[in-house]
């Protein structure tokens, strides 16, 4: 007798929990769609409202879908419409941001990943003092470095340049960069550098050969980031650089901000979708490898 009553509570706790897991699951679907959409709303206002004619915008609402799709905004918004002065459109500041944002990208990982190394596999006196004062880069605002790079890109001639513009993000991105593979570095086994030197194997040698072949998740972790940082920057875009030396997000800006006797709303999104979809690319592709890259380093090797 006491056996089936034992088996009977068992049964029906099963079916509680199972029940209770049915809904915990259903109530964290609901509060994921419910976030996607958040995100996801604005994305869709913009694709729609960039394919409909102002007439259909003057008429419509934000949600209807266009009666046609209609590519000429996003032509207008990456080739201008061809009468020549004031016409403002995003291809070469495009241009200009891919000239900016590819070797900043890469002296700061590539430089970043070198103080990295050297912080934690070459230590010397007064290392924690250099990697303290690196950390404090990382808190520093914006605003207070643009007098004194003002001053220094003025002093080497590069202002008002593409050039200019990637040794300011470079120089602000190495303590982040160095942060990153610092930490990362800690978790790979000092032994193994030890034995390459008894090996003959020489500083750069060991970076090269054993250090950047296990660097992949940390690389994407780097690249992402700063890429994401200065591809989406404004300020240092607006303070170092002006007219065809401008990055897309101030083209971006001047677009969007330029008086003309009617507001193209069709115009306006398409310029905004076409400056995110580099970030949206490099997100797409390497997304998944953001957080399996962060947390790598916290494991001990």
């Amino acid at each position: 007798m006491q056996d089936n009553l034992r088996a009977s509570s068992y049964k029906q706790l099963e079916q509680k929990s199972k029940y209770t897991n049915m809904f915990l699951r259903w109530f964290l679907y609901f509060v994921l769609i419910l976030f996607a959409s958040y995100f996801i709303f604005p994305l869709y206002v913009m694709v729609v409202t960039s394919l409909k004619t102002m007439e259909e915008i003057r008429q419509g609402t934000l949600l209807t879908w266009p009666s046609s799709l209609n590519f000429d905004s996003w032509l207008v918004a990456w080739g201008g419409r061809g009468y020549g002065a004031g016409d403002t459109f995003l291809r070469p500041y495009f241009w200009n941001s891919i000239k900016m944002v590819v070797p900043a990208v890469f002296f700061s990982t590539f430089i970043g990943a070198m103080t990295g190394y050297v912080l934690t596999k070459w230590r010397f006196k007064g290392d924690q003092w250099v990697f303290l004062f690196l950390l404090f880069g990382c808190f520093i605002p914006f605003q207070a470095i643009l007098l004194p790079m003002a001053r220094t890109l003025g002093v080497l001639g590069i202002s008002n340049s593409v050039i200019g513009l990637v040794l300011v993000h470079t120089v602000y991105g190495i303590p982040f960069t160095t942060l990153f593979f610092r930490n990362y570095y800690i978790s790979v086994p000092t032994e193994l550098v030890k034995a390459a030197r008894i090996d003959g194997a020489g500083f750069f040698k060991i970076f090269f050969k054993i250090l950047i072949p296990i660097s992949a998740p940390i690389i994407v972790v780097t690249v992402i980031w700063q890429f994401t940082q200065i591809w989406n920057d404004f300020l240092f875009g607006s303070t170092f650089s002006f007219g065809e030396a401008a990055p897309i997000q101030v083209a971006l800006n001047n677009m969007v901000l330029s008086s003309t006797s009617v507001k193209e709303y069709n115009v306006d999104m398409a310029s905004a979708i076409i400056a995110g979809i580099p970030t949206l690319i490099v997100y797409v592709l390497a997304g998944k490898y953001f957080i399996r890259g962060l947390t790598s380093g916290a494991v001990k090797g």
